[in-house]
């Protein structure tokens, strides 16, 4: 016999509340969920911690009721930055602001760091010189802009067992641009492609631009000498002995 329909929803309702069970499990085996956001006042669940003062001078371990009446009267949060320590190390600060600042620094920090992209070509064997020639000035448009250029030999059919091609190709690529650039890594059989990677000469880049630097540095003190009063005409010498001096007649 098959079990009524309130026996089958009240079996479901068990069947998923076993799953629920076996997921707080999982996750609890596991660590559980880790928070990014640091506990501020209420939400410290420590009894007592260790507290720092605004301008990092070491309070003592107190209680937690007693550090958040402290941050209350300077007007201040109480932050934990180390809830791993036994007690937990608090702070006295201003925790938008420190929120603010971080993002900040975050943001310049990305700003200042230089991403590497890489561009990809992809060739034939027998590519046409036309188009070999059109292929490589993409490859010293990507080299000048200081990018790093993947290129590819793509083998079809019968060129397959021709991967001498493939290779005499990638090394006449990188000998024409060789100013631009470096092979950074030596051309390698993938599957039914040959593949090399050639880097731009960081040294020339760095040049430019210390040199487009210096010369931004230069202009301003140009136009600042430019712009400057002419000197003051030098005085006279008096006429010596025996010369007579000049006068209206």
């Amino acid at each position: 016999m098959r079990p009524s329909g309130p026996q089958t929803g009240k079996a479901r309702g068990r069947g998923r509340r076993l799953r629920r069970r076996k997921g707080r499990r999982r996750r609890k085996a596991h660590g559980g969920h880790i928070s990014v956001e640091a506990r501020v006042n209420e939400r410290i669940r420590a009894p007592e911690v260790r507290l720092v003062g605004p301008k990092g001078e070491q309070i003592g371990i107190v209680s937690v009721s007693e550090a958040l009446k402290l941050a209350a009267e300077a007007d201040l949060d109480l932050v934990e930055v180390a809830p791993t320590a036994r007690p937990p190390v608090c702070k006295l600060m201003d925790y938008g602001k420190f929120k603010y600042e971080s993002a900040v620094k975050a943001r310049e920090s990305r700003k200042n760091q230089t991403q590497t992209v890489v561009k990809e070509i992809k060739l034939r064997p027998k590519i046409d010189p036309h188009d070999y020639g059109t292929k490589r000035g993409h490859v010293e448009r990507f080299l000048k802009a200081g990018d790093k250029v993947k290129v590819t030999i793509m083998f079809r059919g019968r060129e397959q067992s021709r991967p001498e091609l493939g290779f005499r190709l990638l090394q006449r690529l990188a000998e024409d641009v060789e100013g631009l650039g470096f092979v950074e890594s030596q051309p390698k059989q993938d599957g039914r492609n040959m593949i090399m990677v050639i880097g731009p000469h960081r040294k020339k880049n760095e040049n430019r631009t210390h040199a487009g630097q210096v010369n931004s540095r230069s202009v301003p003190a140009q136009r600042a000498a430019d712009a400057a009063p002419p000197p003051p005409p030098a005085e006279s010498e008096p006429p010596a002995d025996g010369e007579a001096a000049a006068g209206p007649a």
